[in-house]
């Protein structure tokens, strides 16, 4: 049923973009092609509720429109910044394109009371910055594509009040980081895509982000997963980690995560697990953990999973004395040996690539017997240095009362 809703999904969101008839997606100039003459002379008016004003060289969105309209594209034109309540006379209005302009500041509520709109396309701009409330109390949209503009930054409550949206579209981007509480108040989401590149995302970014279908985050460069990343995502169907550089999972990473369907953490290079729990009351359903490289093993009870089925497939784990670790860890449900066929090793160069079946465990001491030889091993050492010392020290001594006597 979901995979119908979500093929439901993009074929409204396609059928919104690709309805719009060639004239709004050409590069005309539709001064001299208006039929009526109410029409602005910027613009092309098909009929009262469907007008194209492409390439006018608009500076500002026209106030003089329709209170009927239902469609209107006000693509390629020159205005920099959308106000608030910029459209708030157009209620009837189903679709929205304002691509190709030079776009610097979208202010809060600027959609405000387009309670028909069903599709919103904003790219091809600089828009740098999702401001607060940029994007608040949008109701039933299709589909919001904000792909292909400069956004770097998404600000607290961006989203706010939104609900029942198919799809938002953030893909190209150069999105560097995603602040606190950036989708509070953001509910009922069919699909959230992330752009590739977000190098940090600040403790409670999901916090009030609830009833989302698929959140979708790839090629992240993270220098680590902070405490209360996932605090407050609520009932998810499909959380997808994927292709990143995750860094540390720090302690706390996914405290707060509750209601997740599946949770896919695939091919991802994870630097160390500090600490990675999934607890029963956070309701995880499924943890798919897969080709992922993880350099550094938690420690003992430090990777924890209360989840109702865990698959850790094809991954490649330290296989030095931290394979006792991993193997002593949660990632492992069921047979240590069928885990041992199924994952790699990373380390050290003899076992690189190979499975971890492959380990003769007896002949690898565990880090912590490592450490107790090391230290009993330095502790000689000390004190063998500390008895030369003070024989020494002794013998000067006696060599001056001896130089004494003489």
């Amino acid at each position: 049923m979901y995979r119908r809703a979500q093929i439901w999904i993009c074929y409204t969101l396609c059928l919104a973009l690709v309805s719009l008839p060639r004239a709004a997606r050409g590069n005309i100039t539709t001064a001299a092609t208006k039929t009526l003459d109410w029409c602005i002379p910027q613009c092309m008016c098909l009929s009262n509720t469907q007008i194209l004003c492409n390439t006018g060289g608009l500076r500002d969105i026209p106030t003089s429109l329709p209170s009927n309209l239902e469609e209107l594209s006000l693509s390629k034109n020159e205005f920099g910044t959308i106000r608030n309540d910029a459209f708030s006379q157009l209620r009837h209005l189903k679709k929205l394109y304002l691509d190709g302009n030079v776009i610097q500041e979208i202010r809060p509520f600027a959609f405000r009371g387009l309670n028909k709109l069903l599709a919103l396309s904003i790219q091809y701009t600089p828009l740098s910055y999702i401001g607060e409330f940029s994007f608040a109390a949008l109701q039933n949209v299709s589909g919001i594509v904000l792909s292909h503009n400069k956004i770097a930054h998404i600000k607290a409550n961006a989203f706010a009040g939104s609900s029942h949206i198919g799809i938002i579209v953030l893909s190209n981007n150069p999105l560097k980081s995603i602040h606190s509480h950036a989708f509070s108040g953001l509910t009922y989401v069919g699909h959230l895509v992330l752009p590739g590149g977000i190098k940090s995302i600040e403790p409670d970014a999901f916090n009030g982000l609830e009833q989302v279908g698929q959140l979708k985050m790839t090629f992240m460069d993270l220098e680590g997963v902070k405490p209360y990343t996932f605090r407050g995502l609520k009932n998810v169907n499909h959380l997808l980690i994927q292709t990143s550089d995750l860094g540390v999972i720090h302690k706390d990473a996914f405290f707060g995560l509750e209601h997740i369907d599946q949770l896919n953490i695939v091919s991802n290079k994870i630097d160390a697990i500090e600490e990675f729990h999934l607890a029963s009351n956070f309701s995880i359903n499924v943890l798919h953990f897969h080709k992922n490289h993880v350099l550094k093993a938690p420690k003992y009870g430090d990777a924890s999973f209360r989840v109702n089925r865990i698959s850790t497939e094809e991954n490649h784990f330290p296989c030095d004395c931290q394979i006792h670790l991993v193997l002593e860890s949660d990632f492992v449900n069921g047979s240590v040996d069928e885990f041992r066929r199924h994952n790699f090793c990373i380390s050290t160069a003899e076992f690189n690539g190979k499975p971890m079946s492959v380990v003769d465990l007896e002949s690898i001491a565990s880090c912590h017997d490592r450490l107790t030889k090391d230290n009993y091993g330095s502790g000689v050492s000390v004190r063998s240095n500390r008895l030369c010392f003070a024989l020494v020290i002794g013998f000067m001594g006696m060599s001056r009362r001896l130089g004494l006597l003489l």
